[in-house]
């Protein structure tokens, strides 16, 4: 019964990629604010509970929504709620498993590097943007202490900000727009299914050594 709500997400996620690319509102209308409901769905036949994570993928929706609106006061409700987002994962993922110093570092430099390139076109934004910057990369660190799938997803989350500040700050790349989009689908999908499987036992964080062999 999970894999189907995973093959209507997969079919969301294709319509609203489709509405990007034709830079159809109506479409993305229909299908962006469907796609975090559906993984907590998901979610909910894994693990039959409401988590941290379930509560991230409310508020993600939220900030679905609120991003589809325009203007500069839509984008800053956008990223408040993906705020919340990140500080929900990120409290959830610590407190399943700490994280390795080393990717807390690394993430952290990255953050660092990130807002020195950005600072100078972000203007106003600059200190909403740095807020929630720190979150997600504090987000992305923890999740490499959940497993390697989730490692993944909070990596690819980060890219996919990543290109909507340089946006922000007047950086624009070929189909920028829908590698944002792409970028975020997957990396809902792999947090999501990371959790959901952590819930189980199953895949190994980061730096787990594999079991003995014995007999």
């Amino acid at each position: 019964m999970r894999r189907r709500w995973l093959g209507l997400f997969g079919v969301v996620a294709g319509v609203e990629l489709a509405g990007v690319a034709l830079d159809s509102t109506v479409v993305q209308w229909l299908a962006k604010p469907l796609l975090a409901p559906l993984l907590l769905v998901y979610l909910w036949a894994a693990r039959r509970r409401l988590d941290g994570v379930a509560v991230g993928l409310v508020f993600a929706t939220a900030g679905d929504v609120a991003l589809l609106l325009p203007g500069r006061t839509a984008f800053l409700v956008g990223m408040a709620c993906f705020l919340v987002t990140q500080l929900a994962f990120l409290t959830t993922f610590v407190r399943h498993r700490r994280p390795p110093v080393a990717a807390v570092v690394a993430y952290l430099a990255v953050w660092g590097v990130a807002n020195a390139l950005l600072w100078g076109g972000l203007g106003p934004l600059r200190l909403p943007v740095l807020g929630y910057s720190l979150a997600l990369c504090l987000m992305a660190a923890a999740a490499t202490g959940v497993s390697r799938r989730a490692a993944v997803g909070g990596l690819i989350f980060l890219a996919s900000d990543l290109l909507i500040g340089l946006g922000a700050a007047g950086v624009h790349l070929p189909g920028q727009r829908i590698l944002v989009m792409s970028t975020y689908i997957a990396a809902l999908l792999l947090i999501t299914t990371a959790w959901a499987a952590s819930g189980r036992g199953s895949s190994p964080r980061i730096g787990d050594r594999p079991p003995a062999l014995t007999g």
